[in-house]
């Protein structure tokens, strides 16, 4: 079983990305593998968020009643979102994990620019076709690589314009996807023990407890000036563990 002060730590971590799932609608991913990479490291931050982030985004993407007609627009970019994390998880056992540490932060960074900053990219119908495939396979390569599920597929749902309802079902789609894909490949290359398994089940009540908590705090707040606070705060986590792999690969 793992020590007090990591069962803590991971508990804590899943109970605060719950909330600010609950209050935004999204991050519960993010949060926690960037809080986790920090306190642990690459590998055990993104196999402890598979139970977690797959019950909670199965959910949303079950939920809006429009799945089937979002599956046929963007299958293709699932389908290479999904099959590509293999590649970028091979990466995990022969890449020094400071400078994939460091990539995940430079993800996360670029992330909260971009959301900061509103930059907007529009991707028309004839685009998409080719699009989509090619930016899902980014997302899969990096997803394995990194355990972020964000960057690019998220802007490239936003891209396409879809409608509030149907992008968060889409987003949804995405990150249950990538759990899936993740969890394979983590196993495939012998970096999912049991104990992260059971790890990872035991944060699954933390993180609905912080859904929960999150869904009665947005009423009290405003959501824009939450989103900015949580942008800024990525911003900074992912410069912290930038920096962090900085020094790991002096």
């Amino acid at each position: 079983m793992a020590e007090p002060i990591i069962l803590v730590t991971v508990l804590c971590t899943f109970l605060l990305a719950g909330t600010v799932k609950g209050i935004i609608g999204l991050g519960l991913p993010t949060v926690s593998l960037g809080l986790l990479t920090a306190a642990l490291d690459l590998p055990t931050a993104m196999a402890l968020l598979l139970v977690p982030s797959f019950v909670t985004n199965l959910w949303q993407a079950m939920v809006g009643g429009n799945g089937v007609e979002i599956l046929r627009r963007i299958w293709p970019f699932l389908l290479m979102a999904s099959i590509t994390v293999w590649i970028g998880a091979s990466a995990l056992t022969r890449v020094d994990l400071a400078l994939l540490s460091a990539l995940l932060g430079a993800l996360l960074v670029a992330y909260a620019v971009i959301s900061l900053v509103g930059i907007k990219l529009t991707i028309g119908p004839h685009q998409e076709i080719w699009a989509g495939p090619l930016i899902g396979t980014a997302n899969g390569v990096l997803t394995g690589m990194t355990g972020s599920f964000v960057v690019p597929g998220v802007m490239f749902l936003q891209a396409i314009g879809l409608p509030r309802d149907r992008l968060i079902q889409a987003m949804g789609m995405l990150f249950t996807a990538s759990t899936v894909a993740l969890a394979l490949a983590l196993k495939g290359n012998s970096l999912l023990t049991a104990e992260q398994a059971l790890l990872s089940t035991l944060a699954l009540l933390p993180a609905l407890v912080g859904m929960m908590l999150g869904q009665s705090v947005r009423r009290r707040l405003s959501e824009s000036g939450f989103r900015r606070v949580f942008f800024i705060a990525l911003l900074l986590l992912g410069t912290y563990i930038i920096a962090n792999a900085a020094i790991d690969l002096r």
